[in-house]
């Protein structure tokens, strides 16, 4: 069965319903984790000292994987240089790296997912952990216009301040985001069909909200929860 027939498959059942396609982007759109690499490109950059500023990435890394991650200390230190190098440079940096990095792991299975639920009618929206200054370009990529990514807080010049605004959207963060999107057009949960596309366990929170969750190219424990549950198992890469 086509990627597209699984996502016209998926919210049939939907009718009368305001269907909505959620995906997570980091190993699930994309098989990379694009925080982890902007990190690496800017090392690549020289903007950072090398051994520190791995020795603390892969530190918070292990964090994310293990649910532990401290979001607001992680921003602070993932914006770091972007914030010492200002809006001019960091931008155009963030332009070499989709190029660089980023166009090169957008895969076709994974567009074809999208464009699946996009002709099924739903609404499309991007939920990630990672934040709005390294996802935007991603979104933009997918052809997806709504991004719920972890936003930043302005720094009153015009730049970023290395602060969190309002709920990140990481583990519970996300349900608390989507309701705040919901309420904003007037919805609650049992006003919409959502179908949540995610690889990893952080994300238990929103997939236990989902009518259809998908657990795509899930991580051991997710694979597991996964079958244990009957959820269906999408390996996309």
């Amino acid at each position: 069965m086509s990627l597209q027939a699984n996502a016209e498959g998926a919210v049939k059942a939907a009718s009368g319903q305001r269907r909505l396609a959620l995906f997570d982007l980091d190993h699930t759109l994309i098989p990379i984790d694009s925080d982890y690499e902007w990190g690496e490109f800017t090392i690549a950059l020289g903007w950072c000292d090398a051994t520190e500023f791995k020795r603390r990435n892969n530190e918070f890394f292990e964090q994310y994987r293990a649910g532990t991650l401290d979001i607001h200390d992680y921003v602070r230190f993932a914006t770091q240089a972007i914030r010492e190098q200002g809006a001019t440079n960091s931008i155009a940096a963030r332009t070499e790296f989709m190029g660089d990095v980023v166009q090169k792991a957008i895969k076709p299975q994974a567009l074809a997912l999208v464009e699946g639920h996009r002709a099924a009618g739903d609404q499309l929206i991007i939920v990630t952990a990672t934040n709005e200054f390294v996802t935007r370009p991603i979104a933009d990529a997918f052809g997806v216009q709504e991004l719920m990514a972890v936003e930043l807080e302005s720094d009153g010049q015009g730049w970023l301040s290395g602060a969190i605004k309002g709920t990140p959207s990481a583990r519970e963060g996300k349900v608390t985001r989507m309701e705040q999107w919901l309420a904003a057009r007037g919805l609650a949960w049992g006003d919409v069909h959502t179908t949540f596309y995610t690889d990893s366990m952080n994300d238990l929170a929103l997939l236990e909200m989902a009518d259809c969750p998908v657990a795509t190219n899930p991580d051991p424990r997710l694979r597991a929860l996964a079958t244990e549950r009957g959820w269906r198992i999408l390996d996309l890469f």
